[in-house]
């Protein structure tokens, strides 16, 4: 495990806010880029060891799944 502290992001933005507040509409916008960016963080700090990122990239798999079940969700909702 890295001496850096643990990732605490695992609830997305809210994905239609992250849409709306780029000025050109993409299909790249991530609600969980915090958690994406954090994780990359670690890897540059440890030279590359995916094994002492595991928990970083877990976080960010928390954040994923969460925000494509919202978005299901939605879709269902009608709402999207």
């Amino acid at each position: 495990m890295s001496d850096s502290p643990l990732p605490r992001v695992v609830t997305p933005k809210d994905y239609k806010q992250t849409f709306q507040k780029r000025s050109v509409t993409s299909e790249f916008a991530d609600p969980c880029e915090v958690a994406s960016k954090a994780s990359m963080d670690c890897l540059n700090r440890n030279n590359y060891d995916r094994d002492k990122c595991l928990d970083f990239f877990q976080a960010y798999r928390d954040c994923k799944k969460a925000w494509m079940e919202q978005r299901k969700a939605d879709r269902r909702a009608g709402k999207y």
